[in-house]
């Protein structure tokens, strides 16, 4: 019995000493665990400040080279020689002037095999060559801004039908306006600080032969600090630039001589209170859809409020519901196409065009800028 006692006390003492070798184990592997965890997140950290700093470090370099790029005479562009230009406006002739901007006579010609347009820069107009920092095309030495040729003229012209334009139909409309947004917000977004255009009016929506838009007159242009918060609006004034009853209603009130344009968005407002909002709508196009036509009003109107933080987000509001107008001009112009027959030809603006290389007659001041 006495041996049997201490055969059963020897296995129970090497089972305690057996469970409390695993135990140690066991503290031993959380300890080394929590040791290689605390090195990871350590790492993580580590890579993370790395990160911040290289981040930090490209968005300065970008900065720089932004800010040496407005600076500096030698921006990236394409350039031409005088006599390049000479030849191919044939020395600037009259009949191949077609109009007369702010800094100057405008030509059209033929550079690469490519119909341009030659802006050029009049000897007095010397606070023009600022421009040059932000156009691209030119020919430097003698004051020459070379742009893409824009058949349909102005969005200003085809909105007033100036030189008996055709009516420009809702679905462009919808379509254009979404391409205006998309446009602004890429500006807006810019890295590593923002565009604000400063004088986007119809007469600098310049349209292609397929009625595509482009944005123009970036002249006016400025940069726009990041610090700034999106419902506050800062101001680094030397003079109101732009052109009045278009710029931004706060931005225009910094000027001793800024008072807000109450004409049409007065007029909108009470015609939309009356019920009447379709006698605002352009009778020259017949088949409005009235819904989203008051819809998009309204947004507009939104977008003329006084103070910013009162205006609606670009991005995040006025682009999404753009571009659901977009995709429903576009479904239209689709099945407009899709019902035509060789016996009932359709006669799309898209697709029509009797002359791509001549600019309408009224277009030619809107070129200028």
């Amino acid at each position: 019995m006495e041996e049997q006692k201490r055969l059963e006390e020897a296995r129970l003492a090497e089972e305690a000493a057996l469970a409390l070798a695993e135990k140690e184990k066991a503290k031993s592997r959380a300890a080394l665990e929590h040791a290689e965890a605390a090195q990871r997140i350590a790492e993580l950290e580590a890579q993370k400040r790395i990160n911040a700093e290289m981040k930090a470090l490209k968005e300065a370099e970008e900065k720089t080279r932004m800010l040496s790029s407005l600076s500096q005479p030698d921006c990236r562009y394409r350039k031409y020689t005088i006599e390049e230009i000479e030849v191919a406006t044939e020395y600037f002739a009259q009949s191949r002037k077609i109009g007369e901007g702010g800094y100057g006579p405008v030509y059209k010609c033929y550079l690469d095999h490519t119909p341009v347009a030659v802006k050029v820069l009049r000897p007095d107009a010397t606070h023009g060559r600022s421009q040059f920092q932000q156009e691209v095309c030119a020919c430097p030495e003698y004051g020459c801004l070379v742009y893409e040729y824009m058949s349909n003229g102005s969005l200003e012209d085809c909105l007033v039908q100036r030189g008996k334009t055709p009516p420009l139909s809702w679905q462009h409309r919808f379509r254009v306006a979404a391409e205006i947004g998309t446009g602004l917000l890429f500006l807006h977004q810019t890295k590593p600080e923002p565009l604000v255009h400063r004088d986007l009016k119809p007469a600098n929506i310049l349209l292609d032969r397929n009625y595509v838009s482009k944005i123009s007159d970036v002249g006016l242009a400025r940069l726009v600090p990041p610090s700034v918060a999106d419902n506050v609006t800062q101001y680094r004034m030397t003079s109101t630039a732009g052109t009045f009853c278009y710029i931004d209603p706060e931005y225009q009130q910094t000027d001793s001589n800024g008072k807000p344009p109450m004409g049409l968005t007065h007029h909108v407002e009470r015609a939309i209170e009356r019920g009447a909002f379709r006698e605002m709508l352009d009778p020259s196009v017949p088949d409005w859809p009235l819904e989203e036509a008051l819809e998009f009003a309204k947004l507009a109107l939104k977008c003329s409020e006084l103070r910013r933080k009162d205006r609606p987000d670009l991005g995040k509001v006025v682009l999404p519901f753009l571009n659901k107008l977009r995709e429903q001009a576009e479904e239209s112009l689709y099945n407009s196409a899709q019902s035509c027959t060789p016996l009932s030809p359709c006669h799309s603006q898209v697709s029509m065009s009797k002359d791509d290389m001549s600019y309408p007659p009224s277009t030619q001041s809107s070129i200028g800028g």
